[in-house]
């Protein structure tokens, strides 16, 4: 049984939210065609759900990871921090939005490493950021360059934790049911992991 603290917020959609999330969430609705149950509960807090979309934009337009990379990273993220949810909404973007072979998201959905090497590499040290808070080991920072990625690359993985920590925390606080687009990605009890 799970003993963890449930918040009960309530789900806010693009005509119910609080004025300044309710244009953010009516974007969202405008571009994905709903908003998703993550989404409708990070509204409760307009600043965090802004911060979040603003981050995101930002990552997926600047960041220098290709869109594949960029998904392998949130996969490999939101798996280390046991979050079911975003490993199904990632799992689902990255094989719609971002064309990541299927044995690579199925890879690093178990916690495997991706067998691209470049992928491997990224995905692994950014799990080695996170588990080092920000110091990791000189050798993964060698690896890491080894790989082609320059300094700057370090930085954005800061935004991709930070972006992953907002999102994770928020899943496991507010435990919002999988949303129907995400379902065929749901995590299997083979992969579950914990969180």
């Amino acid at each position: 049984m799970d003993h963890r603290y449930r918040l009960e917020l309530p789900r806010l959609g693009a005509d119910t939210a609080p004025a300044p999330a309710r244009e953010l969430l009516q974007r969202v609705k405008a571009h994905a065609g709903a908003v998703p149950n993550l989404y409708a509960a990070m509204a409760n807090s307009p600043g965090l759900l802004a911060t979040y979309l603003l981050g995101m934009e930002q990552f997926q337009r600047a960041s220098g990871f290709s869109p594949a990379e960029q998904e392998a990273v949130f996969l490999a993220i939101s798996r280390a921090n046991g979050c079911h949810y975003c490993l199904a909404a990632h799992s689902a973007a990255a094989g719609v939005r971002a064309k990541l072979p299927r044995q690579e998201v199925d890879a690093l959905r178990a916690g495997r490493p991706p067998s691209a090497p470049r992928l491997r590499a990224l995905t692994e040290f950014a799990r080695e950021l996170m588990l080092h808070r920000g110091r990791p080991p000189q050798a993964a920072m060698e690896r890491f360059f080894a790989a082609g990625y320059e300094e700057r690359h370090v930085l954005e993985l800061v935004l991709a934790l930070a972006l992953k920590t907002i999102s994770n925390y928020t899943s496991h606080l507010a435990q919002p049911e999988l949303d129907r687009m995400f379902a065929p990605y749901a995590v299997r009890a083979e992969e579950a992991v914990g969180g």
